[in-house]
């Protein structure tokens, strides 16, 4: 058995590592609230930027712009709907934290990547990697794997920026040829106690089918400047959109999982703490049954 100074340690120790968990958990929920906020104004502008494109891919789909530049850009941006028709190679935006103490947040984005590549993405010849977060950064570096950017973790701050970057460097990747097509894999923010991992194809665009755009409502829409110009315009932007969203959802869900790391870090530290008291107090009174047994048994020595 452990001494009792040994075990008075331990109980400091312990103390101590909650008093650090239980700030960390009230840091992670004023973040959370604040990101939550964040990710929640971007839902509505994702599904409706998704909606809009869609209906321009469809009614752009074969038409012609009178202005020769907005011709040119339609027929590059036209390369983002339409599937390679044999599908060599791919790229995925991996999107996690810089930091720990979030449980298996980002393990398990690292995990459908591992998987999606072993499984759904057999038949690519190269997966090519672009990083958000240095926990994947760390976890692929060290297997060797193609990494062809990497980027820290984003803030909401700076969320909108990262997004932009990311975007225009997956539609280069994929315009010119270098990739396929583009998924994206990161955490999606249910509650503080619930993420869920998706793998999402970005490009091609798939093209969302609504009444609007299959029906002959379509033609009483009046465009300006045109069709063309708008979907020009607004496919890049669609894919930025995506990407925000999925850095917003990612920070939320990394916050909610650190509150419930910590809450329940804090919880095991309590009982640990019950558990050191109560072996500490078992000690402590085996020690003074020994010291009263031993003067007992002095007295009787000397009375013999």
């Amino acid at each position: 058995m452990a001494s009792l100074k040994a075990i008075r340690k331990r109980i400091v120790s312990v103390k101590n590592t909650r008093k650090i968990t239980r700030a960390m958990k009230l840091v992670a929920a004023a973040k959370l609230k604040r990101a939550q906020d964040a990710m929640i104004a971007a839902r509505p502008y994702t599904a409706a930027i998704s909606k809009v494109v869609s209906e321009l891919a469809d009614a752009a789909k074969d038409a012609r712009s009178d202005d020769p530049v907005i011709d040119k850009q339609l027929q590059i941006v036209r390369k983002l709907f339409e599937p390679h028709p044999d599908p060599k190679t791919a790229g995925i935006v991996v999107i996690t934290s810089d930091r720990g103490l979030a449980g298996a947040f980002s393990s398990n984005v690292i995990k459908a990547v591992e998987r999606a590549a072993a499984n759904e993405l057999q038949g690519a010849t190269e997966v090519t990697l672009r990083i958000i977060g240095k926990k994947a950064n760390q976890h692929f570096a060290r297997r060797n794997a193609n990494i062809a950017s990497f980027d820290p973790a984003p803030a909401p701050a700076t969320a909108l920026a990262v997004a932009r970057e990311m975007a225009n460097r997956i539609v280069d990747d994929f315009t010119t040829g270098k990739v396929d097509r583009v998924y994206v894999a990161y955490n999606e923010f249910k509650s503080a106690g619930s993420q869920v991992v998706r793998f999402t194809q970005i490009l091609p665009i798939v093209a969302e089918t609504t009444a609007v755009s299959t029906g002959s409502d379509i033609a009483n829409y009046t465009y300006e400047p045109s069709k063309e110009a708008l979907l020009v315009s607004l496919a890049p932007l669609y894919i930025q959109t995506l990407l925000y969203r999925a850095s917003l959802e990612s920070v939320a869900a990394f916050f909610g999982a650190q509150m419930m790391a910590m809450e329940n870090a804090t919880k095991n530290a309590g009982d640990m703490i019950t558990r050191y008291t109560l072996q500490y107090n078992r000690a402590r009174q085996a020690s003074i049954t020994k010291e009263l047994a031993e003067i007992v048994g002095g007295a009787e020595a000397l009375k013999g």
